[in-house]
């Protein structure tokens, strides 16, 4: 397992903004720390959990209108119904979906013996043991003999008739469904292939949840085992030949994909916006009603705050519930003067986990930076993992360090742990980046329970739902309102956050000149870092509302001028004199 470093970030700069007339950080920050309900999100949690959310499903739709009801409730309009006024208003979106929706409703194994059943596996209390796409079984259930091919690789069923049987597999459960069920008639699979992360031995109840071929020909099954099922099998085996008897009850549906978007209207800027995004689409309490939630309560908060009057955002704050990755990728693409209004993004995904049961940290996963092309120091990547980029596939923006630093500033009020992470993907900040937007995304790993029938409510906690909406609210608050000072305020912080990191990479880099890397080389992982951040300062430019101040663009300039400074120094005493 590839560790997780849980020290604390460095805390960004903290300004007290004192001295201004205007927008405050600090004031936002009580208003919205206030009025965010930890314990009411979580409660949403317990509610979604419920239910088995798969797009286009029973589940998901029941699910998603649960939380267009709260926006309605927290005095969000149906955008049909809206004045031209209006601050806060919803909309459902509505489209045909090109497959059927699949939902569990229930299922079985037990081993069959003369002196009667006994029961390995239950629906209720591991409800990840039906793989998606399963067929329903013919009504009380299929009995048949259980035949063992090890890794299920085409060899393994060499003389070996799996026709009518009930075939097991320590390997993916779709491999199998094609090898023994597609092209070999078996009735259906069992199959056991844990991940590391997951620790099977400890945990030996749990069941990974994944997906077998929609194969309405061969309208079969596959059935997900936990550790404990599967040394019973095994066990069972040992002794001589096994019947199993399967049930499986399951439905799939045609209808609508559904998108829930609701926008607190800008007051002197509505074409400019701030999008969050938490996806409907997996059944798990922190992956993701724990994002859905915590983005469904910091909508309630941004209504309390505007109807108020103690926020008003000059940009617009868009958020919206759907299907992972293809609803915001939807919001980026089909309308183009939309999305040239978007000016960042963040996906919630994951950020409500009990640390102490589930195990790594809060992360913001940064957009790409140099530490995504060169991972060392405390930077680390979680056990997600990541592909190789290189230095054309950076991002340099403001909005890493920016968002951190509004992490932090709860950090400091509650105690929290803070981490961040390099860009790695799979979540919903994926399609801003490819759109050339920002985009972030919070969450925690590793999970011990990710895709697991554990990731339940006991899992999430209520605190950490508060931590992250409180300081994702905050951000998008600070970045919709911010006036000249605001601005050069996080220009500062920013050069701050620069000329840290130019100091730790140098010590880096003058260690590994000294262990024998080449000097050429580690003069570019600095210099690449100073370029990054140059250009992430000349990105601020569009914080300040209206454009940048003849203030503030002389703040940009001294601040690039600095870093620049900093980062030539380092670079040049690393080729000159090797570190």
């Amino acid at each position: 397992m590839k560790h997780i470093s849980l020290q604390r970030a460095a805390p960004a700069v903290l300004f007290v903004l004192c001295c201004t007339t205007g927008p405050d950080i600090g004031s936002w920050h009580k208003h919205i720390r206030d009025t965010y309900s930890g314990e009411r999100a979580k409660d949403m949690v317990v509610w979604l959990d419920q239910h088995w959310r798969l797009t286009g499903n029973e589940a998901f739709n029941t699910s998603i209108q649960y939380v267009a009801d709260a926006l309605e409730t927290a005095g969000y309009v149906p955008q049909d119904e809206a004045g031209a006024d209006a601050r806060l208003t919803y909309r459902m979106e509505r489209r045909p979906m090109g497959r059927q929706a699949w939902e569990p409703v229930d299922g079985a194994l037990d081993l069959v013996s003369p002196a009667g059943a006994v029961q390995v596996l239950r629906f209720e209390t591991n409800r990840s043991m039906v793989a998606i796409n399963s067929y329903s079984t013919p009504s009380g259930g299929v009995e048949a003999e259980v035949v063992y091919v090890g890794d299920g690789a085409a060899e393994d069923f060499k003389d070996i008739d799996v026709r009518g049987k009930i075939v097991l597999g320590e390997t993916r459960v779709s491999a199998l469904f094609r090898e023994a069920v597609v092209n070999r008639g078996a009735v259906g699979v069992l199959a056991y292939n844990p991940w590391d992360l997951h620790r099977p031995q400890e945990y030996q109840h749990s069941i990974q949840f994944t997906s077998i071929p929609n194969d309405s020909a061969a309208n079969s099954w596959g059935v997900l085992l936990s550790y404990a099922a599967h040394q019973e099998l095994v066990q069972a085996l040992d002794r001589g030949s096994v019947r199993a008897k399967v049930m499986i009850d399951t439905r799939f549906t045609r209808g609508d994909e559904l998108t829930l978007v609701a926008d607190v209207h800008g007051t002197t800027y509505p074409t400019e916006r701030f999008v969050f995004t938490a996806h409907l689409d997996e059944p798990g309490a922190n992956d993701n009603a724990s994002g859905v939630a915590a983005l469904a309560e910091g909508a309630r908060v941004l209504a309390e705050l505007v109807q108020t009057g103690r926020i008003s955002p000059a940009r617009t704050i868009t958020m919206m519930w759907g299907s992972e990755i293809r609803s915001t990728g939807r919001y980026l693409s089909e309308d183009s003067v939309r999305a040239a209004g978007v000016r960042w993004g963040i996906s919630l995904d994951m950020v409500g986990e009990d640390t102490e049961k589930t195990g790594g940290t809060f992360l913001i996963e940064k957009m790409p930076d140099p530490s995504a092309v060169w991972t060392r120091g405390t930077d680390q990547h979680t056990e997600w993992g990541s592909r190789p980029l290189s230095v054309d596939d950076l991002t340099p923006h403001y909005l890493n360090d920016f968002v951190l630093g509004r992490c932090n500033d709860q950090a400091e009020v509650t105690d929290w742990v803070v981490q961040t992470n390099p860009y790695e993907g799979g979540s919903d900040h994926v399609p801003f980046l490819r759109a050339g937007k920002p985009g972030l995304l919070l969450w925690h790993f590793t999970d011990v329970f990710y895709h697991t029938d554990g990731d339940r409510p006991d899992k999430v906690s209520a605190q950490t739902l508060a931590n992250v909406g409180t300081c994702a609210l905050l951000s998008a608050v600070a970045l919709t309102s911010a006036d000249g000072a605001i601005a050069r305020r996080a220009i500062e912080e920013l050069k701050q956050a620069a000329l840290s990191r130019l100091a730790a990479e140098y010590d880096l880099s003058r260690t590994a000149v000294v262990d024998g890397d080449d000097s050429a080389d580690q003069s570019l992982i600095v210099r690449t870092w100073m370029e990054w951040y140059r250009d992430a300062i000349e990105s601020a430019a569009d914080i300040e509302l209206g454009g940048s101040s003849v203030e503030t663009r002389d703040a940009i300039e001294l601040a690039v001028a600095e870093v620049v400074r900093v980062g030539e120094d380092y670079s040049n005493r690393l080729l000159t004199e090797g570190g």
